[in-house]
């Protein structure tokens, strides 16, 4: 969001989607209720710092970072926002005063606030808890609007892969040690995730699509959802066919972690040193791909979402319910949730982070790679085409490596790359990330447990290795 936009959003002054408040100290207790109305109708935009006449008054400096981060504390607390959204604060400053800017996307679920159901009507947000008619009108339109809230009632627990629970919640503690799903069961989960719910309208209850996407066993997904697959094909020698290929039919959880895997197998590993950060730029190129993917891709639709990873590019493509038909850049792009539910879902686990940041993090890290801006452009099919390094532009990838150590090795820094993000490894996927063979790692391994860079545990044929 530009300033030039945000200052054409507020000209506009309230109304359906814009909302401004004072806020000069402190969130102030009625901008819950908007964000709760503003999910519940057409999303919109919330700017603290301006009053009700459109003037920008400001926040104090001093407060900006306790309101922040008070703001994102309040959205994942159950009793304030329910079920739980993940919404990200933008701070700008206008002449000299600091506001900041809230963008609330429009979501699948119905919210409330304090127990209470909130609506958007004109620029009032209205509590329409005790009107049945209203709130049946609000199911009725999440049910039509999202795919992944078609209900089948008929399915139960035992369609679902429950294997999936304990990597899920170990996940969710990855991400916040006190996360609420750690003291709930797996009907709790189901239940708080929006994966099943009761549809209002028809009094129909049970799982929904996106529950079956994300914990359906193959055959249950096969089932309810016939036509899908992803398909993720290597294409450099072989150009008329291809030189490797994985037709991914499983549950989102697993597909996450094989499409990953296949990006990182054929594009080459490039570091970058973001301050004092070393960042893995092929993983994060690799996670917005595969997040995109799978999080935005209209399910309804048979045609298959695919990779294709070719000499000097990755191509892909999924199909898409338009909102914003053309190209999409950094300045132009506004949010919008195709499937909230799973994206949630993902936000909730440490494989997505806000909405919105999947596209500035592609512009940014493809310029990393390889000096290109990437191309997005939106349609009936969502197509992002990401440009490789070439011999042409190898001089022009800006790492900088004045703080790294003469003899660092990037292979360690993998592997602790790697537990950092997945919580442990083993000799085998060790071997797998590094390219080296068994013996060799293990003697890499004895390496880094007398530097004290790793730490073992078990026994040697289910050792693993964790961070001290």
């Amino acid at each position: 969001m530009t300033k030039e936009m945000l200052l054409d959003l507020i000209s506009q002054g309230e109304g359906v989607t814009i909302e401004f408040k004072e806020c000069k100290n402190e969130i102030s207790s009625d901008v819950y209720p908007t964000v709760c109305s503003f999910s519940n109708r057409f999303g919109g935009h919330i700017f603290m710092g301006v009053s009700d006449s459109g003037e920008i008054i400001g926040i104090n400096p001093n407060c900006v970072k306790d309101m922040r981060k008070n703001f994102s504390n309040m959205l994942s607390n159950s009793q304030k926002i329910s079920p739980a959204l993940y919404l990200s604060t933008e701070e700008y400053e206008i002449d000299g005063k600091i506001i900041l800017y809230v963008y609330v996307p429009k979501s699948s679920l119905v919210h409330n606030c304090s127990k209470i159901t909130y609506d958007r009507i004109g620029d009032a947000d209205v509590n329409i808890s005790n009107n049945t008619t209203q709130m049946s009108e609000l199911y009725l339109r999440k049910q039509t609007d999202f795919t992944e809230k078609k209900i089948f009632q008929y399915l139960t627990i035992n369609d679902m892969n429950m294997s999936l629970m304990e990597q899920v919640r170990k996940l969710a503690k990855s991400k916040n040690a006190d996360h609420p799903w750690l003291g709930m069961d797996d009907m709790e989960i189901f239940r708080s995730a929006g994966l099943y719910e009761r549809d209002y309208s028809s009094g129909i209850e049970g799982f929904n699509l996106a529950a079956v996407l994300l914990f359906g066993k193959d055959e249950t997904i096969r089932s309810c959802l016939p036509a899908y697959r992803t398909d993720a094909i290597y294409r450099e020698n072989n150009i008329d066919r291809y030189d490797d290929r994985d037709d991914v039919r499983t549950n989102l959880i697993d597909s996450y972690e094989r499409l990953i895997n296949f990006i990182c197998r054929h594009i080459d590993d490039k570091f970058y040193l973001d301050g004092t950060q070393r960042v893995d730029v092929r993983s994060v190129i690799a996670r917005e791909i595969v997040s995109n993917i799978l999080m935005h891709r209209e399910y309804s639709s048979p045609f298959p979402a695919r990779i294709v990873i070719e000499k000097d590019r990755i191509i892909t493509e999924n199909a898409n319910k338009t909102y914003h038909y053309g190209r999409i850049s950094a300045e132009n792009f506004t949010p919008f949730p195709k499937n909230p539910i799973i994206a949630n879902f993902f936000n909730n686990i440490g494989r997505a982070d806000e909405l919105g940041s999947g596209v500035r993090n592609l512009y940014k890290y493809t310029k990393i790679y390889s000096s290109c801006e990437p191309i997005m452009f939106e349609d009936d099919v969502f197509k992002v085409e990401i440009p490789l390094n070439t011999s042409e532009n190898t001089d022009k990838i800006p790492i900088n490596t004045d703080k790294v150590p003469i003899n660092f090795d990037e292979r360690k820094e993998k592997i602790i790359l790697y537990i950092k993000e997945r919580g442990s490894i083993t000799n085998k996927e060790a071997c797998e990330l590094t390219g080296l063979k068994d013996s060799s790692i293990k003697k890499l391994f004895s390496q880094m447990v007398k530097s004290g860079l790793i730490v073992p545990n078990g026994e040697k044929k289910s050792r693993k290795y964790f961070l001290p």
